[in-house]
C-alpha cells in the first residue's frame, strides 16, 4: 500500500512540474531571446560597416592611384568625372554607387609634383533600421604626388 502511494505522488508531481517548466521555459526563452538577437544583428550590422569602410578606404587609395598616373604628361590625361566613374566601377556589387561620393581635387594643377587629393564619402544604411532614416557616413581621404 506504502509503495502505490508514492508512486502516485510521484506521478502527480510529475504532472504538475511538468506543466510548469513549459510554462516557465516559453517565458525565459522569451526573455532570453531578446537581447541575443539584438546582440547577435549588432555584431552582423558592425561587421558589415566596418566591411564598407574598409572598402571605401581601398576605393580612395585606388583613385589616388589612378589621378597620379594620369597627370598631365600621361597619355590619357584624367578629369575628376573619370576618377569618379573609376570609383564607381570599383565598388558596383559591393556598395550602392547613388549612397557615394567622390569629389577630387588638384593642388595646384594636375602637372607632376602637384598633389592630387580624393575624398570617397558613403552613407551606409544599416541592415537592421530601427528608424528608417538613419544612415552612417563613411569617409576617407587619400592623397598623393602626381608621377606623370
Amino acid at each position: 500500500m506504502k509503495h502505490a502511494g508514492i508512486k502516485q505522488w510521484r506521478r502527480r508531481l510529475r504532472d504538475a512540474l511538468g506543466r510548469a517548466h513549459r510554462a516557465q521555459a516559453v517565458a525565459e526563452f522569451a526573455l532570453v531571446i531578446t537581447p541575443c538577437l539584438t546582440l547577435f544583428f549588432g555584431i552582423i550590422n558592425f561587421a558589415l560597416a566596418l566591411y564598407c569602410y574598409d572598402f571605401v578606404c581601398y576605393s580612395a587609395q585606388q583613385a589616388v592611384r589612378y589621378a597620379t598616373v594620369h597627370g598631365s604628361t600621361a597619355t590619357t590625361i584624367v578629369s575628376s568625372t573619370d576618377v569618379t566613374n573609376y570609383v564607381d566601377a570599383l565598388v558596383v556589387g559591393v556598395l550602392k554607387t547613388n549612397a557615394m561620393t567622390v569629389t577630387t581635387t588638384w593642388a595646384p594643377d594636375n602637372k607632376p609634383g602637384s598633389v592630387v587629393t580624393v575624398v570617397v564619402s558613403y552613407n551606409f544604411p544599416p541592415l537592421t533600421n530601427l528608424v528608417s532614416s538613419v544612415t552612417i557616413p563613411l569617409t576617407r581621404t587619400a592623397a598623393m604626388v602626381i608621377t606623370q
